[in-house]
This record gives structure tokens, sequence and C-alpha cells, in this order.
């Protein structure tokens, strides 16, 4: 199931991108990313809580937990999804969201299997823990 989470976070996220639905020149930009990313996130976390028939305390730990290693992957996952791609971009661009196209469609699929992956990660490590 957590695949499926994954398969529909970035389908979702490289249509709203293709059908402009994500403005590249103004805050709601980063606010729709982000509002995406936020969702898929909560599923996950709410997904692992459900099948693991949490209570309440685990609920709200792993939702917790899930942000913050979301926040983390991130953070780390960044740079390290950015630069590759502005290279292969190589049109001089100084962001992907300027390189536009199909370079930034690949960078937000990316970077949401990324983030997720950190997500899902800290959840993991959290439950070694229990």
């Amino acid at each position: 199931m957590p695949y499926i989470i994954v398969l529909i976070a970035v389908i979702g996220i490289v249509v709203l991108q293709l059908t402009g639905a994500i403005p590249m020149d103004a805050v709601g930009g980063g606010l729709v990313i982000a509002a995406v990313t936020f969702a898929a996130v909560l599923s996950i976390a709410i997904h692992e809580a459900w099948t693991k028939k949490r209570g309440v305390l685990g609920w709200i730990v792993n939702i917790v937990v899930s942000l913050l290693g979301a926040f983390f992957a991130a953070q780390l996952g960044g740079p390290i999804v950015a630069v590759p791609l502005l290279m292969v971009a190589g049109d001089g661009s100084s962001s992907l969201a300027a390189a536009g196209g199909g370079v930034m469609s690949a960078a937000l699929a990316l970077m949401m299997i990324v983030t997720i992956a950190g997500s899902a990660g800290a959840l993991w490590l959290v439950n070694r823990r229990r």
C-alpha cells in the first residue's frame, strides 16, 4: 500500500505541474507542492498507524515522526536531486523552475519519492524502538 501512495503522489504532482496548476513565479507554487507533499506524508503516517492498530498516542507519534522524517529527507535530498538535474538541463538555468519542462517534472517526482522515503524511513526507525 505505501507504494500505491508514492505512485499516486508522484503522478499527482507531475500532473499538477504539466497542467500549469503550480505557478512557477509566485509563492503559490511552493505552497501547492508543500500541500501535495504534506498530504502524501500524512497518508503514509495514517496508513502505518491504521495497519499496525496503534492507539491514540501511536497515531500522534506516527504523524510527528513522519513529518520530521519528511522534513529532514527533503532538506538533505534537495541538493542531491537538484544539482544533477541542473547539470542535465545544460541551458545555464539557475533554478529548476527556470529550466521548467521535463527537468522540473523529474525534480518534482524525485523529490516526492525522496521525501516519502524519508518519512517511511523515520517510521521504520521508530518502529524498531517500539
